[in-house]
């Protein structure tokens, strides 16, 4: 066997001492610059103003709600087509740099370059009305392009990163680290000074416009995004073995079918896609007059958010995923209904001091589960895609991932059109002064963002009872995997040797 060889397989496997209680084991793959660089892309994923497209759409862009409606339909039933055709592609791909690298590495920066034209849009149709339509053939066109090359890269990335570790101590690791740490590193900065700006300028503060303030951050967070991604791919690598043979649409589809708890996932996402809701943005905005508030109240208790990571290790060794999927989500939803219940007495939503410190407990409330529900959350998928493996003896998560993303994208399309013409139906009109909108418009903004999403998506829950994996179950799962991977390498350098 040679030195590479031998190094690659002990970098995959335990040894033969190590392979009973294999998940209690705290055993890292990751060394300290690749877990750098995997703090960076996950900062990369949120470094983003996204949180303020729909205000950029509706007030400056001015695309009418109908017409948006109509294009999200259309190019999210596109999306619906093309992915199963992408994830099959990406799951049949074996190269020397691996199953998912090629995809993100050579797709990155073209979709970053061809992103920037987004918010050039108020420059290329400045002052057309929202039935413009040169401005729609644009708008409609980016988005076609736009997600089918990202569809490559979410596909790719979402695999990869069920791969660069075996270990789910280790993964759970590397959550725990990107959501608490990269909190420090400034993944919010970019929304916290764009919702400062858009405050700014709102009051006549700021002599600028609206779209320079959008094109100024939307091309620097692009840009920035790009380079972290960029550079975790250019370092990591996959570490769980695909088979050397390509597994056939049959097996794609067996997969899908008997992955039990992918599909209790999905079916959990896809009940929870039944909620009504907007962006709780647009209620501090038109309602309460400012978005930097929603930054400020969340800060007393941005350190609650990060002692609760804290709590995950010991909770995840205490309860079982189910428990902990099923309590988080119970707990949070009972603080946003009883916020609802007190902001629809007498008018409440309207007040701005006594709503700033209901939103405040509520955040030092919610923020006690935030950890257990961000960490939780991703393990559960990249433990899905290990439950693939044990269970059928091959990895799919390029198709696996396809097939639950196919089930929510098509709610989605349906969701994210119910939601442009709820805008409408509720009365808001676009381009409007802030606070000035109708006081029925803005009581349903504040609905839509607290109690009625959690009433209307509460069956989300009931999913989550089924989660077939015990603490007993998911440490056969894993003991008898690290087993296989041994077996499959020593077989590999026999045949290699001879």
């Amino acid at each position: 066997m040679s030195d590479k060889q031998n190094n690659r397989e002990q970098d995959i496997i335990l040894d033969n001492a190590e392979m009973s209680d294999f998940t209690v084991h705290d055993r890292r793959y990751v060394g300290q610059r690749e877990t750098f660089a995997y703090l960076l892309n996950d900062m990369s994923n949120v470094f983003n103003i996204d949180g303020y497209k729909d205000r950029f759409i509706w007030d400056v862009v001015k695309i009418d709600f109908k017409i948006n409606a109509f294009v999200s339909i259309f190019t999210g039933a596109w999306d619906v087509i093309n992915d199963p055709l992408i994830g099959t592609l990406v799951d049949k791909t074996r190269t020397r740099w691996g199953k998912f690298r090629p995809y993100m590495l050579f797709f990155q920066i073209p979709l970053t370059l061809i992103g920037t034209l987004y918010w050039f849009m108020p420059y290329i149709f400045p002052n057309s009305a929202g039935t413009y339509i040169p401005k729609l053939i644009f708008f409609f066109a980016f988005n076609a392009i736009t997600e089918t090359a990202g569809t490559f890269t979410s596909i790719a990335k979402t695999g990869y990163m069920t791969t660069i570790t075996p270990h789910p101590n280790d993964r759970a690791r590397l959550i725990t680290m990107a959501e608490l740490l990269t909190g420090y590193m400034g993944e919010d900065l970019p929304a916290t000074i764009m919702g400062v700006v858009i405050d700014l300028i709102n009051n006549k503060i700021l002599p600028w416009k609206l779209r320079s303030a959008f094109l100024g951050m939307g091309l620097f967070t692009n840009i920035m995004s790009c380079i972290f991604t960029f550079y975790f791919f250019l370092v990591s690598r996959e570490r769980v073995p695909q088979t050397i043979e390509t597994p056939n649409i049959k097996q794609g589809i067996k997969a899908v079918f008997n992955n039990y708890p992918i599909l209790l996932i999905t079916l959990s996402s896809f009940l929870g896609g039944f909620s009504i809701s907007t962006s709780a943005t647009n209620y501090f905005i038109d309602v309460l007059g400012s978005a930097t508030l929603q930054t400020i109240l969340n800060l007393p208790s941005s350190m609650i958010g990060s002692i609760s990571y804290a709590f995950v290790k010991p909770m995840r060794n205490r309860f079982s995923s189910k428990a902990l999927w099923v309590g988080e989500d119970l707990y949070t939803r009972a603080w946003w209904i009883l916020l609802w219940i007190i902001g629809s007495i007498n008018g409440n939503y309207k007040r701005r001091l006594f709503m700033c410190i209901m939103f405040g407990i509520q955040a030092f409330f919610d923020k006690w589960a935030f950890g257990i529900r961000k960490v939780v959350a991703a393990e559960l998928y990249n433990e899905a895609m290990d439950y693939c493996e044990w269970k059928n003896g091959y990895r799919m998560e390029a198709t696996i991932g396809v097939a639950r993303d196919l089930i929510l994208k098509i709610q989605n399309i349906l969701k994210s059109s119910i939601q442009n013409l709820m805008m409408s139906r509720i009365g808001y009109i676009q381009g409007r002064t802030i606070g000035t909108q109708k006081d029925s418009t803005k009581w349903w903004l504040f609905s839509m963002c607290t109690g009625i999403p959690q009433i209307t998506g509460i069956l989300a829950v009931i999913p989550k009872f089924l989660y077939p994996l015990t603490k007993e179950k998911r440490e056969r799962m894993y003991n008898e995997l690290i087993a296989r991977r041994h077996e499959a390498y020593a077989s590999i350098n026999r045949e290699n040797a001879e």
